[in-house]
């Protein structure tokens, strides 16, 4: 009898990815819209992908089961 195989959260795989080393990344909030009353240094700062804190990547590793 095959195994069951666990469901991902569909809305995480979508949110985080998981690096090489096991960490999660996200890409961060604010850069959608409203963008005028924004400096370039904090839009530019935006751009990149943060890194989730160790609290949170054991929350959402739950959600990633095969990650």
């Amino acid at each position: 009898m095959p195994k069951i195989k666990m469901k991902t959260k569909r809305s995480a795989a979508k949110r985080y990815r998981v690096t090489a080393s096991g960490k999660i990344r996200y890409k961060k909030q604010g850069l959608r819209h409203i963008l005028s009353k924004k400096s370039t240094k904090r839009k530019r700062g935006l751009r990149h992908t943060g890194l989730l804190s160790a609290p949170e990547q054991k929350r959402a590793k739950i959600l990633l089961p095969y990650s």
